[in-house]
């Protein structure tokens, strides 16, 4: 396997086409797309990396996994009411839906759905709290407490997430926010801005993957819905491109990260900040293409 993540790693490398890195937020229009990295950790707790997989990276969306774990163990099924399960055919920012099925978010992977999850985890507390109680779950799961936020990039976002604001208020006039709507996006933003590594981020994802040496963070059954979302809504309105080409659940970021998980397998992180015109890793997902075909997984058999 390590021999295959060189190999990936050197093809990615000399990729004459590394897509296009997201230049609505500021701070990462400036990331140099030359740069890759691949980290995956086995269920028995080894881990093997390749190419850049110690550059820290923002995860953006990525987060939306670790922050739905955290509503679910708030509020559990309840949580279903404000979001649903399907997959959205639209872009992560639309707002099209919303307008059509009453203020309800198709899932919680686009930014609607993720914005509902934040309000959740939110509930009482105070975003310095809310936030320290995600950030000290990933911690947990990657058994790294030196996981942080990048506070410039935070602030890029908020200072152009117009969208999302526009999403957040449509939700708040159907009665679907419950905190005020700029606690919620300033929490959210902050989420997004989580630096991680591929070498964290992949350590971070074996909470998903039901291996024996990590503490119980969340319920078997959770474990396989996170899981099943990831699969059909994780890439946004490229999901089924994404199952078709890979066949694992994966969930990527603007940042060019991707989280990927063989169930009972391994944890998988992959980084190319080029995007493809889904806004998913384009290097990312063509890795994830080569190795999941190499070593033959896939949820499909």
């Amino acid at each position: 396997m390590q021999e295959l993540l060189l190999e990936i790693a050197e093809a990615a490398a000399g990729s004459p086409d590394k897509g296009n890195v997201a230049t609505y937020i500021p701070e990462l229009a400036g990331v140099d797309p030359d740069q890759f990295g691949i980290a995956v950790a086995l269920e028995d707790g080894r881990l093997l990396t390749a190419g850049d997989a110690d550059v820290p990276f923002s995860i953006q969306s990525v987060s939306k996994v670790f922050a739905l774990a955290l509503a679910l163990g708030r509020v559990g099924d309840q949580l279903w009411y404000r979001v649903g399960r399907e997959p959205s055919g639209l872009s992560f920012d639309s707002i099209l839906l919303l307008e059509r099925e009453d203020g309800i978010p198709r899932n919680p992977f686009i930014n609607a759905g993720a914005l509902v999850t934040t309000d959740t985890y939110l509930a009482e507390s105070n975003p310095r709290e809310a936030l320290g109680e995600l950030l000290r779950f990933i911690r947990a799961a990657a058994d790294d407490d030196s996981i942080h936020i990048n506070e410039r990039v935070a602030q890029s976002e908020i200072a152009t997430g117009h969208r999302n604001f526009s999403l957040a208020h449509y939700l708040a006039s159907h009665g679907n926010m419950r905190s005020a709507v700029d606690k919620v996006l300033g929490t959210y933003c902050h989420q997004c801005a989580i630096e991680m590594t591929c070498r964290q981020l992949a350590l971070a994802g074996r909470f998903l993957i039901d291996a024996d040496d990590m503490p119980p963070l969340v319920a078997v059954q959770r474990r396989r819905r996170i899981n099943a979302l990831m699969m059909t809504c994780g890439h946004y309105d490229g999901s089924g491109d994404f199952a078709f080409r890979v066949g694992l659940p994966g969930k990527s970021g603007v940042g060019g990260g991707i989280l990927v998980i063989s169930p009972g397998r391994a944890s998988i992180a992959v980084w190319s900040p080029g995007l493809n015109r889904y806004g998913n890793s384009k290097l990312g997902t063509e890795a994830m293409e080569t190795f999941a075909k190499r070593m033959g997984w896939s949820v499909f058999g």
